[in-house]
């Protein structure tokens, strides 16, 4: 069922699938802006122009509540059965849970009780994004995380840090899933930002949700001489504001205006250490600018020595990814696509046979 048939006339790559209906159940959907959210919808688009019909299960099919410090993020709040049914309706060929918030959990659940083989994704190196919001250590978050992805046939991860990560907690079902980047649309000859005009250089950028699990604060407190520009939104937004008034905030920004930030940017900074791969690195990298970042994972696994510079000490980290070329930028850029990443995501699948799809129609009958 999950065959890849794949073939390549005059060159070029081209994938036929055989088509499978997937359900793919996700706490992170829109109208939120994140990276989780821009990989399961690309994703989607991919999957959809192979033929492949999906089902997303996701909070906008249900009452939510707004996440405690993070109102922009809802929680779903599903009746006892509702996600099972939904499941149940759609009969899939195979299931995919993304996040492992409620909607996680209730897929989990039926999937488990009904002998349903599934499979997970680490998307957010979660302990430290729950410590950095609650003060707790990180180690208390990881029973947790273990337990909830343990069953899975395959837990898919998009860099080999995480791997690393994952395999030191035992959990060892682990599958490749890469990330991509739309070329046509980040790239190098977008115009310049009406904003930018009159900025002191070199212009430093970052872009991404404003809050405490970002560390803006090492980015906008590095004494670095140039102009701080920040693309996004978030709840830390206000206080950075008045904390960093020399810093200009411009807001969500996305397709051509976002690839025009970038483009006309000297570096990016991507301060964060919470991050599984960062998107927006492999976007600013597309449009020719380096990035500048701290050694962790993420920034690994994808900021090379020709593309930008890794370094504890963020200021020095910028200054030497402003000796970074931008044909070596794009050239990283180009090693990573959607395509090539969907493929990843089928392959780490794990269809059901035809008696589990039986019994799956039959659970609510």
């Amino acid at each position: 069922m999950n065959q890849l048939a794949m073939f390549a006339p005059e060159g070029a790559i081209a994938q036929a699938v055989a088509p499978m209906r997937i359900a793919i159940v996700s706490d992170a959907w829109h109208p939120q802006t994140n990276g989780v959210v821009r990989t399961l919808t690309s994703t989607c688009e991919q999957l959809r122009l192979w033929g492949c019909e999906l089902k997303v299960i996701a909070p906008d099919s249900f009452a939510s509540v707004p996440c405690p410090t993070y109102p922009e993020i809802r929680l779903a709040l599903s009746w006892p059965g509702q996600v099972a049914r939904m499941l149940d309706g759609f009969s899939p060929d195979a299931v995919h849970i993304a996040t492992e918030g409620p909607l996680g959990l209730a897929a989990r659940r039926y999937c488990k009780n009904h002998g349903v083989p599934f499979t997970t994704a680490y998307h957010t190196q979660f302990p430290e994004y729950l410590a950095r919001r609650t003060r707790l250590p990180a180690a208390v978050f990881w029973p947790y995380i273990r337990w909830f992805h343990a069953p899975a046939q395959h837990i898919m991860v998009a860099t080999q840090s995480v791997r690393d990560e994952l395999r030191a907690q035992g959990l060892t079902r682990l599958h490749h899933w890469s990330r991509g980047v739309d070329l046509a649309q980040f790239s190098p000859d977008a115009p310049v930002p009406d904003e930018y005009a009159g900025l002191d250089g070199p212009i430093l950028l970052y872009v991404g949700r404003v809050a405490v699990e970002k560390n803006l604060e090492a980015f906008l407190s590095c004494d670095y001489p140039g102009s701080k520009v920040v693309v996004g939104d978030g709840p830390a937004r206000a206080a950075l504001e008045r904390q960093f008034p020399d810093a200009l905030f411009l807001g969500k920004r996305s397709g051509r205006a976002l690839a025009a930030c970038y483009a006309h940017a000297d570096v990016f900074v991507f301060p964060s250490r919470t991050d599984t791969f960062g998107l927006v690195m492999i976007e600013a990298l597309a449009c020719g600018t380096p990035v500048a970042a701290f050694p962790v994972a993420g920034p690994r696994d994808i900021v090379t020595d020709e593309a930008g510079a890794l370094s504890e000490e963020l200021c020095r980290a910028i200054d030497a990814a402003r000796f970074c070329e931008a044909k070596h930028c794009i050239a990283r850029a180009r090693e990573f696509s959607w395509e090539s990443a969907t493929r990843q995501f089928l392959e780490g699948l794990a269809p059901l046979d035809t008696h589990q799809q039986a019994e799956m129609v039959g659970v609510l009958g």
